[in-house]
């Protein structure tokens, strides 16, 4: 099956945050507060994966306040923070949405992601992921992680899903 009639099935967008939504960089201050950067290109993805009716959700192994922040700021749908084993909230996902592993997307791009990536119907990556993750999933990136990954992935869906592009701030709402 080609990434495109994967993507038609797609209901449940999954992400890890670090090397994802993130370029991977862990930034403290002097205080050991930790600080992550994010891009709004990938944000505003994601806004229109919500506004569509998607359901969205991170899964991180660690716990921040600025990806608590992040979540609530973009809408998304769950939070799953210290999941140090990704599966188990994933499945959680599947059974609370009643859904099958093939409507649901993941974007991972490291050694503990891939026990999710092997379940779901559409396994993603950024560009910069690791070998043993581009090598298992079906679509990765033209982008790097925190440089538009997500978004690409987001408009992928979109597209597939015949969802049109324009969105009107003004309307807050999706037209077409």
């Amino acid at each position: 099956m080609d990434v495109k009639e994967r993507a038609k099935k797609i209901k449940l967008m999954v992400f890890d945050v670090d090397g994802v939504m993130t370029d991977g960089s862990v930034t403290y201050d002097e205080n050991g507060v930790e600080y992550k950067t994010f891009n709004v290109k990938d944000g505003q993805g994601l806004v229109r994966m919500v506004k569509s009716g998607f359901v969205t959700a991170i899964i991180t192994a660690r716990n921040n306040g600025t990806v608590e922040h992040r979540a609530k700021n973009l809408n998304i749908t769950e939070l799953y923070q210290g999941q140090k084993f990704k599966l188990p909230a994933l499945e959680e996902l599947k059974e609370k949405y009643n859904l099958s592993y093939d409507e649901i997307s993941y974007m991972g791009d490291d050694l503990p992601d891939i026990c999710c990536l092997e379940k779901v119907g559409l396994a993603c990556c950024p560009n910069d992921a690791v070998d043993e993750v581009k090598e298992i999933v079906h679509f990765v990136s033209s982008k790097d992680g925190g440089r538009g990954a997500v978004r690409e992935l987001c408009d992928l869906i979109l597209d597939a899903q015949g969802i049109k592009k324009e969105f009107t701030v003004c309307e807050g709402k999706i037209k077409g």
